[in-house]
């Protein structure tokens, strides 16, 4: 059995789904089961489409029946009934939305589920009218039950169990199932949605519960590759890289599966192949627990980053020789929740990265009872993902580059996975620090170590 993961551009539009076709086609014989996105930009138009109804009390599916209804009418399929009474259900929705003028966190997971729900219809019937034995189901129907935290829920480990005795015989029975990725229903019934990569979670909880031997996560890129390709043109794709590598480069912005999505297939070794499926010869990129060795001896897998990030320096006297004080750093952020990125101590000091999105007001008012408080802006982290034991000549080579370009490292950090190098620079000088570092460890120019 083989697992295959096809992201919203991948499904966009009828042509999409005709490539899609062609790809599951070549894998028949492993035994596929497809997870699937919503199609193109529906997820965006469903809240549209709830903040219209909120705001200005009406409910219009106009742009979310446009993209769906002339991909049918392409493709010619026999499902108008089935997708009219979606259709009819979102719209009662809407109007209750719009009735009420409230839309709550569990509103709104079952607002966007129509997006999933829409593209596994269609996908699963045109798929049938190619001579390909498919059948739709949403995710809650085989197996998927979470908890109730709306807008990221988690599975709960009767999950494990559930999905196999739904899929596996569907698979024994040479069905091709076709299953929506993001959602799951909580035990009172409601529609969840798994939060940031909850597709890709879908498709590794599907592979390692039910043990399938690859699955295989189709984008929009050649696999993982050396850095961001809209910062470097020369960016290379990365054919092997570890569980733990990709974990990285996935926090730290690289456009790879997120870490949560990996947690399934960490626990069972299951290996995620990573496709381009606007380019199918491309070979990929293969994630799994063993490191292969770096192609030229270099000792830099990838280089990423990540913009738009709030540096805070925390400094007190008090941390000298005293017990708790981190703790008491620590829990004011808690408090209001506040998530933490990286963490640089001294003796007297503490030096940390937040997303920019945080509101850090109140906390900043709370800290600036035990210690001085300073809140930087405007700051990116570039992070290097590379072999732990040529850390030393990673440093030496990237700070001489930052050097070179004059650019102050504001904070550096390293993993406690020792595979990532991460260091503080400003926002507006990120891309050219990813240019000059691409150049120095991955490109024709560099010197063999």
């Amino acid at each position: 059995m083989v697992v295959m993961k096809f992201g919203g551009s991948s499904v966009a539009d009828a042509e999409r789904l005709k490539h899609v076709a062609e790809i599951v086609k070549l894998y028949i014989k492993r035994k596929p089961a497809l997870i699937l996105s919503a199609m193109g930009d529906t997820t965006d138009h469903l809240l549209e489409a709830g903040d219209m109804a909120l705001t200005q009390g009406k409910a219009d599916i106009k742009n979310v029946e446009k993209l769906h209804l002339a991909t049918i009418k392409t493709l010619k399929l026999p499902i108008q009934k089935e997708i009219n009474d979606l259709f009819e259900e979102l719209t009662r929705l809407l109007s209750g939305i719009a009735l009420i003028r409230e839309l709550t966190p569990r509103t709104k997971d079952y607002l966007v589920s129509f997006g999933e729900r829409l593209s596994v219809r269609i996908a699963a019937a045109f798929f049938q009218s190619v001579k390909m034995n498919t059948k739709a189901f949403d995710a809650f129907d085989v197996g998927f039950l979470s908890d109730s935290n709306y807008t990221h829920a988690e599975l709960v480990k009767e999950s494990w169990d559930l999905i196999p005795q739904k899929i596996t015989p569907l698979i024994k029975g040479n069905v091709i199932p076709v299953i929506t990725g993001f959602i799951a229903k909580d035990e009172k019934g409601n529609i969840t949605t798994l939060g940031r990569g909850g597709s890709d979670l879908t498709a590794t909880m599907v592979a390692a519960a039910c043990g399938a031997e690859e699955i295989q996560v189709w984008k929009d890129v050649d696999g993982i590759l050396t850095a961001d390709p809209r910062i470097v043109k020369n960016a290379k794709p990365v054919q092997n890289i570890t569980y733990e590598e990709a974990s990285e480069l996935a926090y730290y912005g690289a456009q790879v599966l997120h870490p949560r999505a990996m947690q399934p297939c960490i626990k069972t070794g299951t290996p995620v192949l990573v496709k381009n499926s606007y380019n199918t010869d491309a070979p990929g990129t293969r994630i799994e627990h063993s490191q292969a060795a770096s192609p030229k001896n270099r000792p830099v897998r990838a280089i990423t980053s990540r913009r738009n990030v709030t540096l805070v320096d925390i400094v007190s006297t008090r941390m000298l020789g005293q017990y708790g004080f981190l703790a008491e750093v620590f829990s004011i952020f808690a408090r209001h929740n506040v998530s933490i990125d990286m963490v640089a101590t001294s003796e007297v000091s503490v030096s940390l990265t937040l997303d920019a999105n945080h509101d850090l007001a109140e906390a900043k008012k709370e800290l600036s009872k035990i210690a001085h408080v300073e809140v930087k802006t405007e700051k990116a982290i570039v992070s290097i993902i590379g072999n732990v034991k040529r850390s030393s000549e990673i440093l030496v080579r990237a700070f001489r580059t930052c050097q070179f370009l004059g650019v102050t490292v504001q904070m550096i950090s390293q993993g406690a996975s020792k595979v990532n190098i991460s260091f503080i620079v400003n926002d507006t000088e990120a891309a050219e620090v990813v240019k000059a570092l691409h150049l120095d460890f991955f490109e024709e120019t560099e010197k063999p170590a």
